[in-house]
């Protein structure tokens, strides 16, 4: 949510860049594809300069570099890896730029379905299905990202009650905002095709996600596109929200706010991944993480404070159903990189006129994961 339940705290921030996103995007109604593009709500927590991306990348790798590396050699990761599915953060650089680097460089399918979350759902009233934007392009340190036509294909294909077309809540949500910067610095063509996942019950997640995921795979294969190679899927969000102060006066220190409460916070956030996102995907560990981070009695309410409650399980539903339509096909995940915002000191960011969107300390933090998924084919 990375401030999704920040968001309580940082209102008057989130209206200021809001209304920068929009003057940014009216001082550049001289290019053509102006009126259609997307602009930006974070210029503080994200980069949004060549320069301030190059920095970014060039600081996590002298300060992360080696560590990085070791895992990428040990997992066999190499300039031919693509993902088809993976899971990012999307909080402020300074304390989460490491985490996006597991992921970001092996991204590298041309067009990218990116599955977001609808921090401000409930303040736009969306609940229930899955948010489209009509924006031809978006934003991006390097120019325009162009939203692929995949989006109309599969959009035609959808029945009218899994979707609606919501620019306003897709022009005020950070969440995919967030990969834009550090996809374009690897991948400079790349293509999106952007969706919200809003309140959700796992019922109206799954059958969602079913016609979904079947959309995906005609409209692809209308267009000769291989998973993997020509598309892929990526999801955000980031981890516990964690501690007693700055969270709109609620307390989410569930195990207290001092160092003995942080350590087992963190065996609670492993239990999660172990259970529910790591291994052998299918249904019942997604449905495991659903019941992990939502209230049982209530869809709408947390039991732990993922900000990607309803985006985790509806992304990973959709990847599971489609690699279900051809036999014998497999999704395995594998985390790459666990981390939290006073894990390790931020990487120096005021030099770039940047800065961060919220505290880090022990009763204010956030967690972050880096996941990888292969597509395995079994030939029997």
């Amino acid at each position: 949510m990375k401030r999704g339940l920040r968001c309580h705290s940082h209102l008057v921030l989130t209206v200021l860049l809001f209304v920068f996103g929009s003057f940014f995007l009216s001082c550049q109604a001289d290019r053509p594809e102006a009126a259609h593009t997307r602009g930006l709500v974070d210029t503080v927590g994200f980069a949004h300069t060549p320069l301030q991306m190059s920095k970014i990348i060039q600081r996590v790798n002298e300060k992360y570099g080696q560590q990085q590396q070791s895992v990428f050699r040990f997992l066999r990761l190499n300039d031919n890896t693509s993902f088809p599915l993976a899971i990012a953060p999307h909080d402020d650089y300074t304390y989460a730029a490491d985490v996006y680097n597991y992921i970001m460089p092996f991204m590298r399918a041309p067009v990218l379905i990116l599955f977001g979350v609808a921090h401000r759902a409930k303040q736009f009233n969306a609940r229930d299905k899955i948010v489209f934007g009509s924006f031809k392009y978006w934003t991006g340190p390097y120019g325009p990202v162009p939203v692929s036509s995949l989006r109309e294909k599969i959009m035609s294909r959808l029945p009218k009650d899994a979707y609606i077309v919501n620019d306003s809540l897709q022009a005020a949500e950070h969440s995919l905002e967030a990969f834009i910067p550090f996809l374009q610095y690897y991948h400079r063509k790349v293509q999106i095709v952007p969706i919200l996942v809003p309140y959700m019950r796992f019922e109206d997640m799954s059958r969602i996600a079913g016609v979904l995921s079947k959309a995906i795979g005609e409209a692809t294969d209308s267009q000769g596109m291989k998973w993997g190679p020509d598309f892929a899927m990526l999801i955000s969000t980031d981890c516990v929200h964690y501690g007693d102060q700055n969270w709109g006066g609620r307390n989410f220190a569930f195990y207290g706010s001092d160092s003995a409460g942080y350590r087992q916070a963190l065996r609670h956030e492993m239990d999660i991944i172990e259970n529910s996102l790591a291994f052998s995907l299918d249904s019942a560990r997604v449905h495991q993480f659903y019941r992990y981070t939502l209230q049982e009695n209530d869809y709408q309410k947390y039991k732990w404070t993922w900000c990607g409650r309803y985006s985790v399980p509806f992304g990973l539903l959709t990847a599971y159903f489609l690699s279900q339509e051809k036999p014998r096909q497999e999704l395995m995940g594998t985390p790459l990189k666990y981390s939290t915002s006073i894990e390790h000191s931020p990487i120096p960011v005021k030099d770039l006129k940047m800065g961060v969107t919220a505290p880090a300390n022990l009763h204010h933090w956030v967690g972050y994961v880096a996941m990888a998924y292969t597509l395995i084919v079994h030939n029997h």
